[in-house]
């Protein structure tokens, strides 16, 4: 099956961090109308919300093509999410690992209530393809983030629903640096500039240091693995 679908609209999960901006101009390049919906679920970092708009505004102005594009954007707000977890993402501790061989920051259940909700939001919108950054190359073990998951997932909504649903994870299989290189391979380095600027990935919601890589407290798990995404990139391509 081709990758294009000039003629369908996909709904994506943009958070406003590095990989769904990664997801949004990767759908923006194949589908022929695309929708955003993002989740306020109480998490610290709750920030990345509020960086989309610049984001949109920026690949708005990288190509009109995407621009003509650009749908509806979405925010839902599931605070039960953060009410029912105790975790590094929705409480204020210290990140470390747990017993169970996971970091605190993994919130059981996101990524399958997220796609849930992507894939009732879409039902009522007549779209079927849904895209979200989930990647188990670079991650921190989530076992909601598994491309095995995400199958599964897929196969329930289906069955669930009555709809051919879609799931796109354009990351799954990539690390950081090759997220920062599909971005360059995306938009150029136009784009990579837009990310590094703008999008927020830091665990702790800190955006007043400014790294090379973008801003971030620079120590969580969350801005070591883009920092050193951003290390092997910039690597690669000198």
């Amino acid at each position: 099956m081709s990758d294009q679908f000039p003629t369908a609209t996909a709904l994506v999960l943009f958070s406003g961090g590095q990989d769904s901006a990664t997801c949004l101009a990767w759908a923006l390049q194949r589908f022929g109308r695309v929708e955003m919906l993002g989740f306020d679920y109480g998490q610290r970092h709750i920030i990345e919300l509020g960086c989309r708009g610049q984001l949109l505004d920026g690949i708005t102005s990288l190509r009109p093509e995407w621009a003509a594009k650009l749908g509806e954007s979405h925010t839902l707000e599931i605070p039960t999410l953060a009410n029912i977890s105790d975790t590094a993402l929705t409480r204020d501790v210290a990140i470390a690992m747990g017993e169970d061989g996971l970091p605190n920051t993994f919130v059981p259940g996101r990524n399958l209530v997220f796609l849930t909700f992507a894939a009732a939001l879409a039902y009522r919108r007549g779209i079927t393809h849904i895209i979200g950054g989930m990647c188990e190359t670079d991650y921190s073990g989530y076992p909601d983030c598994r491309d095995e998951t995400i199958r599964a997932l897929q196969t329930a909504l289906n069955l669930g629903m009555n709809k051919p649903f879609e799931l796109h994870t354009p990351l799954m299989w990539l690390n950081k640096a090759d997220t920062w290189k599909l971005a360059h391979d995306l938009g150029g380095t136009a784009l990579v500039d837009l990310i590094r600027e703008y999008s927020h990935t830091c665990y702790l919601g800190e955006r007043g240091a400014r790294h090379a890589w973008g801003y971030g407290c620079g120590e969580c798990p969350a801005c070591a693995l883009r920092a050193k995404g951003w290390r092997e990139y910039v690597t690669r391509t000198v």
